[in-house]
């Protein structure tokens, strides 16, 4: 389905390096899943990283017609490196490489294990011009890192992260980042600096759990899907190296998403659910 003629250029773009089998297989229904929300007129693009195309490829599997992959390794911008882990620990600052595919439209950037299968409200206000002009999603509780105290109390999740277009991300996270110079060094870190640059900016509209729920089976996240969606937190990684209830944390994500995928796939509109090759 596509948007009205009238409908605002819309972008939408992933990240993805060398996670879990269920991690890609969480990104080929993200895809799918936008591609209903936002229909053909939506341009889409993966970054990927740390793996070759055709790894990625073959992992992600059947896609819609029209989806880019972008070597994204070399795009990190210069002036950030300074501010990152070398070796860039916990993937912090792929989601910044590049900074921006779309300027020239409405920017969405989601998690891979972020699944949209009908445009959340803010969403649908701020493309239509009628709520402020970026987009962040609601969280649980607050991970911000070392940019807790520029963050403000209100949980916020960087799972889905729109922009406007001519939007300029650069001078925000800059400007963030010469109020509190730091390196970046875990996830939390990575989200705060986002959260914090884009409130610098104004007050984004807010994506609510209870639209695009964090899902997990780890209070406090929902066990449930959202109305809209669900971000699988942790679904990427290989292992967990704790125990829930008595048994291996990893078993338990796993034993969630196999729970979870069947009504996914029907959410979004494929057919086959047949488990992904290397799975893990």
């Amino acid at each position: 389905m596509s948007p009205p003629a009238s409908a605002p250029r819309v972008g939408i773009r992933w990240t993805i390096g060398d996670v879990s089998g269920e991690g890609f297989e969480a990104l080929r229904l993200s895809i799918w899943g936008a591609a209903k929300s936002f229909g053909t007129e939506a341009a889409y693009a993966v970054c990927f990283n740390s793996v070759s195309l055709e790894y990625a490829r073959e992992q992600t599997g059947d896609l819609p017609p029209g989806v880019e992959w972008i070597e994204a390794t070399h795009r990190l911008p210069e002036w950030l490196r300074p501010y990152l882990d070398r070796h860039m620990a916990e993937g912090v600052g792929w989601k910044f490489s590049p900074l921006r595919l779309f300027p020239d439209r409405y920017e969405i950037a989601l998690d891979n294990d972020c699944i949209i299968w009908k445009m959340p409200r803010a969403l649908q206000l701020t493309l239509a011009g009628q709520s402020p002009l970026c987009v962040l999603a609601e969280d649980v509780r607050c991970c911000f890192g070392q940019f807790a105290d520029m963050c403000g109390a209100e949980p916020r999740n960087t799972g889905i992260r729109c922009t406007p277009p001519g939007f300029d991300l650069a001078s925000a996270l800059r400007r963030t980042l010469q109020r509190r110079p730091c390196r970046l060094s875990s996830e939390t870190d990575e989200q705060g600096l986002q959260v914090a640059a884009l409130q610098s900016t104004g007050t984004p509209a807010v994506v609510r759990t209870s639209e695009v729920s964090i899902c997990s089976p780890f209070p406090p996240h929902s066990r449930e899907l959202g109305s809209c969606g669900a971000h699988f937190v942790g679904l990427n990684s290989r292992n967990l190296p704790w125990e829930y209830c008595g048994r291996p944390a990893s078993e338990v994500r796993r034993e969630h998403w196999r729970q979870c995928r069947l009504p996914l796939y029907e959410l979004v509109g494929v057919s086959s659910a047949e488990p992904r090759r290397g799975a893990s």
